[in-house]
């Protein structure tokens, strides 16, 4: 009978020892998802800009005719980034470069497109709808958004008025998807190919054109209150 006793205190004992220990664990967990969740805040704060451009440049709506070579209308779901790249065909025009994707439904010869491609004379050209994704940059293809530049000569920098409207329709972008600059790449940080060739080859000139799109976001911004 004592025997019975004893073995009763020692179940309750133990049944209030693993109460306490889940406790603890609860508590615990409670206390990282709360810490999370902060954490992410305060990251997310620190990486999104103080002011954003709300208004879009001027651009040409010249979508692609739906097929599996240059627009699939595959959705892109989320943006994390924007992707600068280069035509690599100096002289050719934004709507040459436009048209040379849409016919890529009937040659077949490779799967090519860009949502924007922006012309030498700094005419913006939009290709494919930012729901949609293009088949520009790779593995990234899924949550970026591409832009290709017109090139006047083999050295691949981007003239003045293609330039300046590639500043204006990044930072654009920049803000509406709620982005930093650091979110700004090239197609070489994703696959290591010599793209934009200008850019790549001179790390100092796309150092200079990240922060022209940030001065300019600072110049043309609003307050940023997302």
């Amino acid at each position: 009978m004592f025997s019975d006793f004893n073995g009763e205190k020692e179940a309750k004992h133990n049944s209030k020892k693993k109460r306490i220990i889940i406790g603890i664990i609860v508590a615990v967990l409670l206390i990282g998802i709360v810490l999370g969740v902060f954490l992410f805040k305060v990251l997310r704060k620190k990486n999104t800009p103080d002011k954003k451009v709300k208004d879009r440049p001027d651009l040409q709506v010249m979508l692609l005719e739906p097929n599996p070579y240059s627009r699939p209308q595959i959705p892109l779901v989320k943006v994390n980034g924007i992707v600068i790249h280069y035509t690599a065909n100096p002289g050719a025009t934004a709507k040459q470069n436009r048209d040379y994707f849409n016919g890529l439904k009937d040659s077949k010869k490779t799967k090519a497109s860009s949502h924007f491609i922006v012309g030498l004379d700094g005419e913006i050209v939009q290709c494919i709808p930012c729901k949609e994704i293009s088949y520009a940059s790779n593995s990234r293809n899924k949550d970026t958004i591409s832009i290709e530049c017109c090139i006047e000569d083999n050295t691949g920098k981007f003239n003045k008025k293609t330039y300046d409207s590639v500043v204006e329709l990044t930072a654009w972008l920049v803000g509406r998807y709620n982005l930093s600059c650091d979110d700004i790449i090239r197609h070489y940080d994703v696959t290591g190919k010599l793209c934009p060739k200008y850019y790549v080859q001179h790390p100092s000139a796309w150092k200079q054109f990240k922060k022209d799109v940030q001065d300019y976001i600072d110049k043309h911004g609003v307050k940023n209150t997302k």
